[in-house]
Parts: structure tokens; C-alpha cells; sequence
């Protein structure tokens, strides 16, 4: 499976340097180009009914987007191990190229049996559309921690690119020459999805000749449209907002709002030297390698100089508070390489607003003694939820409303209690408990999701195994999540005994509203005694296989917002243990302001 080959494949057809020559050259001196000819794209389609096929992941679809339209120059497909372990070692291609981070296709094993050195995959989208096919010429499998290690700095699974690489992709790669038949479809603010060859011409059309580009997948607020144009009015540069809209930090807000923030902010930039494009580019959170790239990328798409700021593309914090990254990392590394690369690094100032002055001011030139106020990523998301103002200082009114119509009032969104424990615990006693408490309150529409309910109704083929308890789980996840994101309450029940699959399922809904895991923490003797089953009986005699808390385990979470101990609770009193914290934390009640 490592043996390497070189196949045969029509070389893509590099676009010119540029229209105007004054833009500056691609990566590489071109601008690759792997499209087929609509007769070759034909002829690729029909041969393509006897090749096996892979259906690309989220991450693997925008990286086959940076491929086919130029924005990863010169790279000409996915990376075969010279290439990956050179720019691991050197942060170099093969070839001796600049280039800091792999981009790799990984597959299952089980598809990778079926793959040959010298054959053809083709890759589709999750529609099953088939985008471009790739030219096998090497099959092999990384040593993915090494990739981490070199990448990120780090094997940490707290850091969110380490924790996708290891966990998350697949154990074999697939490297070789990409044929594009189509461009990915994208059916969201498609007047701003310019290709590198676009924004070229529009940059020649419009006579823009200096260019800085700004990179956000956060919403811009005040402070980050004033550092904007003094980055841009410093090098004497037109802007460009890149926005990244593929795949960023587990949390952020969504691609959607963000866009109609940036939106709202264009008319208050300069009309004839501001301009808004998206980036379909899936961040890999790697700090001063993530930032070289996204230089690299935007000198493909004809900018001469990059905003770096502190923690550029940085996770943050691990569990101990430590960064994994130091605050200018990024820019020296940048600014160490930038004569090669030949974009010019300019460096975020970090700004203030200066409240006697009512002015944004860099820090290192506002006046001793001055009262300057800030607001943190912490307490925007605070404000958020208790539908606080977000004063006019810090945003611009039309990108708050844009906020709070995505982000609405705590008490105004929908939330998932989701009950853990052993069998005979006690969870669909106050699940219903619960139930009845909500549906006395009103206002919104509650789902009981019950572990016995829903193994009758949705998982009703599934079995006992692993495998199958983590599919069921999910299957409950998907249904709550749904009902949390428009405006509902969801009320879980299920044993739920693996703490993989039931972070998985918190990441799932927590995007779309609360997430509350209550931990019913009855001991087992106890719930042996209540058996009114007789599940624990047969499960002693060998009657039931697999069966949690005696011949499974169950993992107790670390993670529970509440913990109930029905040895000491009624069901009412449970019940009212999670309405209080759901109180606290502001997903139900009133306010006095309202009344």
C-alpha cells in the first residue's frame, strides 16, 4: 500500500501570470488551474462508473475548492509523502517551495483496499456530485502525530486541529494530480465568491495595484474597522475583507450572520478602496504556520500585504490556561519569511476606544491617564444571552441587530436537557417530572425524548452493542437539535453511557441553543433494587449481554452541569433542582425590566 507510481495525467494548464501585469505573481509564478475542458470533464464523468468513489468531508471539500480554483498554488492535488513530510520538517514543498501546512486526502482503510496506484478515484460532494477526479499515484499512511507535533507544536487534543487531526480523519492518504470537472456549488451570497482569477480581474478593473487583506471569522465590530483602515491608509493599500467561511474554531458564530455583519459594515468603509469577498478556506487553528498560509493564499488572490494580528489563528488556551501559542508568534514568523513569499506583513495595533476622546486610538499612543473601555469575546456572548445593549462604542447598531437576531436572549432560545445514568436511575421519572413542570409554564413546545420511546419508535433495528448504543445516542442528539434551533425544548432520557458520543451530541446542539447534561447519579445497588424489570436479575445470570453498570461499563461524566442523587430527591425535587439552574443561567423566567 506505500508503493509509489507515476501515472499518467494531463498537465493543468497554468493561467497567465496575471491579465495586468502590474498585479502581483501567484505563489509559484502561476496560478494553477486543474479544470477540465468540458469535453475532458465528459469523457472523466463516463469513465467514472468503473472507479470507486469518496465522499468528501466538510474539511476535504474546501481544501478540493482551494485546489481547483488557484487559491492553493502551486499545489496541483492532494500531497504525496515527500511533500507532506517536507513541509512538516521545513515548512517547504518537495520541490523546495514555501508551503506550511499539509493538505492531505484521507480515507478509510476499507476504501483504500479498493484503491490502486496507477487508477482513478473520483471525489463527489455529499450529494453524491462527482467535482474532480484524482490521478492515484501514491497510497500511504502519515504518521499523524509527527503531522501534529510539526503542524500544530503540540499533541494535545485540547487544542481543536490536533483534537481533528487524530481523532477525526481517516488512517490512509491518497495523494496525486487533481482533474476538475466543476467548482463546488454554493447557493449562499454568491456575488461575493470571487476565484483568485475574479478578484484578479476585478483588482485590474478597478486599478487596485496594493492591496491588503484582512483575515476574520469573527463578526467586525468598531475597533477592528478602525484598525482595518489604518493598516490600509499606512501602506497606502486598497482592503480587502477575506472573511473565512469553510470551516473555523468549534464556537464561532456561524458563517451566515457573520457575512450579513460584514455586510452591514461595507457602507461605512471607503466605497472605491474597500471591498468584501468570502474565502472558502477550512481553518486549521495552527497559529504561525495557519497565518503564512493565509498570506500565501491571499497573494494568490492578488494581495500584496496581510494584517497579522496577536493570536493570529490561535485556539487559545488549553486546559491549564496555558496558550499554545505566544501573543506574536505568528508575525514574527511571518515577517520572517515575507521577502521570499513576497507579501508584506503588517501588524494589527491593537486599539482602544478612548472615552473622553470618543476615539478608537492605538494603545501605545493613548494619553496617560485616559478612561478606555473594551468589551470581551466573554462578555459580548454575556450580553447576548441576557439581551443586553451593546453600546454604539463597541458595534455599530445594524451589525447588533444582526447579533441578536441569530443570538436571541437566553430565555428566548431553544435548549436540550439531556439525562445520563445507569438503568432504574431514576432519569424518565423526572424527565416527566420535567415534562409536566414545562408544559404548566408554557410558552414553547417540549419533546420527551425517552431512552425506552425512542429505542420503540426510532432505533427500533439496533442492537445492544457499542457501535449501535452510539448510533441510537446520535439519532436522539439529531432529533434534539433540531428541536433546540427552532425554539424548542428537548428533554432526553436515555442511558447514554460513553462520554465520547455525548460530548459529540453537546457539540451538536449547543450551536443551536442550550445544552444541559444532568448526571442521575443513583448507586447501583440502588438502582438494583428498583429493578422493576428485572434487567439486573438477568444480567447477573448471563440473561442479558451487554448490559450497562455489570457487563458494560458506564462512564460518569466530568462535565455535568447537574448532578442529582434520587437517594435523596423525590422526582419533584429534582425536577426543580434543573428548573432552578435552567433559571440561573437565564433559559427560563422572566426579568423585572420587562415587568
Amino acid at each position: 500500500m506505500t508503493n509509489v507510481s507515476v501515472f499518467p495525467v494531463p498537465q493543468p494548464d497554468p493561467r497567465p501570470a496575471d491579465a495586468a501585469s502590474h498585479l502581483i505573481e501567484p505563489h509559484g509564478g502561476t496560478l494553477i488551474d486543474p479544470m477540465a475542458s468540458p469535453e475532458r470533464a465528459a469523457e472523466l464523468k463516463a469513465a467514472s462508473r468503473d472507479w470507486p468513489s469518496w465522499d468528501l468531508t466538510p474539511r476535504q471539500f474546501c481544501d478540493l475548492e482551494l485546489i481547483l480554483n488557484g487559491g492553493f498554488s502551486p499545489l496541483t492535488g492532494f500531497m504525496k509523502r515527500a511533500d507532506h513530510d517536507a513541509v512538516c520538517e521545513r515548512m517547504r514543498l518537495a520541490d523546495g517551495t514555501l508551503w506550511p501546512i499539509p493538505i492531505l486526502l484521507d480515507v478509510t482503510p476499507q476504501v483504500a483496499e479498493k484503491l490502486r496506484v496507477g487508477g482513478r478515484l473520483a471525489l463527489r460532494d455529499p450529494e453524491g456530485v462527482m467535482l474532480a477526479a484524482l490521478a492515484i499515484e501514491e497510497i500511504w499512511e502519515p504518521d499523524r502525530e509527527a503531522s501534529a507535533e510539526a503542524t500544530f507544536g503540540t499533541t494535545s487534543s485540547d487544542h481543536p486541529g490536533v483534537a481533528h487531526l487524530l481523532h477525526k480523519t481517516n488512517s490512509v492518504a491518497v495523494g496525486g494530480r487533481i482533474e476538475g470537472l466543476q467548482l463546488p456549488i454554493h447557493y449562499d451570497f454568491r456575488s461575493l465568491r470571487q476565484t483568485p482569477a475574479e478578484l484578479r480581474a476585478e483588482f485590474a478593473r478597478m486599478g487596485w495595484r496594493r492591496v491588503v487583506a484582512f483575515q476574520t471569522r469573527n463578526p467586525m465590530h468598531r475597533a477592528h474597522c478602525e484598525l482595518t483602515l489604518r493598516a490600509a491608509k499606512e501602506v497606502r493599500a486598497s482592503l480587502l475583507i477575506h472573511p473565512t467561511v469553510g470551516m473555523t474554531k468549534p464556537g464561532d458564530i456561524d458563517h451566515y450572520t457573520r457575512v450579513r455583519c460584514y455586510q452591514a459594515v461595507m457602507p461605512r468603509l471607503p466605497q472605491h478602496t474597500a471591498k468584501l469577498s468570502l474565502l472558502p478556506l477550512a481553518m486549521r487553528m495552527a497559529g504561525p504556520r495557519e497565518a503564512m498560509l493565509h498570506a500565501l493564499i491571499r497573494k494568490n488572490y492578488g494581495c500584496t500585504h496581510f494584517i497579522v494580528g496577536r493570536d493570529h489563528a490561535s485556539p487559545g488556551n488549553d486546559r491549564h490556561g496555558k496558550p499554545f501559542y505566544g501573543p506574536y508568534d505568528a508575525q514574527v514568523l511571518l515577517q520572517k519569511h515575507q521577502d521570499e513569499l513576497g507579501v508584506e506583513m503588517v501588524p494589527f495595533k491593537m486599539v482602544s476606544y478612548v472615552e473622553d476622546l470618543d476615539t478608537y486610538m492605538p494603545q501605545d499612543e493613548i494619553p496617560p491617564g485616559s478612561r478606555t473601555l473594551d468589551i470581551s469575546g466573554t462578555e459580548l456572548r454575556r450580553r447576548l444571552q441576557e439581551g443586553r445593549d451593546l453600546p454604539a462604542w463597541f458595534t455599530f447598531p445594524e451589525v447588533a441587530d444582526e447579533l441578536r437576531r441569530t443570538h436571541p436572549p437566553r430565555k428566548q432560545q431553544g435548549f436540550t436537557v439531556f439525562f445520563t445514568g445507569l438503568s432504574g436511575a431514576g432519569k424518565s421519572t423526572i424527565a416527566s417530572a420535567l415534562l409536566v413542570k414545562f408544559m404548566e409554564t408554557g410558552g414553547r413546545p417540549v419533546t420527551l425524548l425517552d431512552g425506552d420511546v425512542v429505542r420503540k419508535n426510532l432505533s427500533s433495528e439496533l442492537n445492544f452493542s457499542k457501535e449501535h448504543r452510539d448510533i441510537n445516542i446520535r439519532r436522539i442528539g439529531f432529533v434534539a437539535s433540531e428541536i433546540t434551533k427552532n425554539g424548542g425544548i428537548a428533554i432526553c432520557a436515555p442511558i447514554a453511557p460513553y462520554d465520547s458520543v455525548r460530548k459529540e451530541v453537546r457539540s451538536l446542539i449547543e450551536p443551536g441553543g442550550g445544552f444541559v447534561l444532568v448526571h442521575t447519579a443513583t448507586p447501583i445497588d440502588v438502582c438494583e433494587q428498583r429493578d422493576r424489570k428485572g434487567l439486573y436479575a438477568k444480567a447477573r445470570a448471563g440473561l442479558v449481554k451487554e448490559f450497562t453498570g455489570i457487563s458494560d461499563p458506564y462512564e460518569e461524566p466530568a462535565d455535568a452541569e447537574v448532578v442529582i442523587d434520587t437517594t435523596v430527591l423525590s422526582p419533584e425535587e429534582a425536577a426543580q433542582e434543573i428548573l432552578l439552574y435552567l433559571e440561573r443561567e437565564g433559559y427560563v423566567g422572566g426579568s423585572l425590566e420587562e415587568k
